[in-house]
């Protein structure tokens, strides 16, 4: 069974580098750039395993809002919100929401995956 994974990112460099290492864990990677476009996948036929997220994002959607859209529009998906802000600085995060500290190593996020699935 493929493991499908809505990657939201503004930064170009960081989807490419996740992207590639992902797939070489036989993860299948969507990417979207800003919040706007995550809702738009979110609502779209795919349905997602997980989702992660970035808290800023560029635009009028941030990354929480996509989260709390994730976690209603697609409730099996496990989501997951990044951010080089302490989690105690956020605003709340929603209870079926897990939260991971920037700068994070790869291995994190495929070990967070892999507890998940298996």
């Amino acid at each position: 069974m493929a493991i499908n994974l809505l990657f939201v990112e503004d930064e170009s460099a960081m989807h490419e580098l996740m992207t590639m290492a992902l797939l070489d864990e036989g993860i299948s990677v969507t990417i979207a750039s800003n919040g706007t476009e995550a809702l738009a996948q979110l609502r779209g036929d795919t349905e997602f395993a997980f989702v992660v997220t970035d808290f800023s994002m560029p635009g009028d959607v941030s990354g929480l809002q996509v989260a709390a859209e994730a976690a209603a529009l697609q409730p099996n998906a496990r989501v997951l919100v990044v951010s080089g802000l302490h989690r105690s600085q956020l605003p709340p995060i929603p209870p079926s929401v897990e939260y991971l500290s920037k700068p994070y190593r790869l291995r994190n996020l495929v070990e967070f995956i892999h507890k998940q699935v298996g």
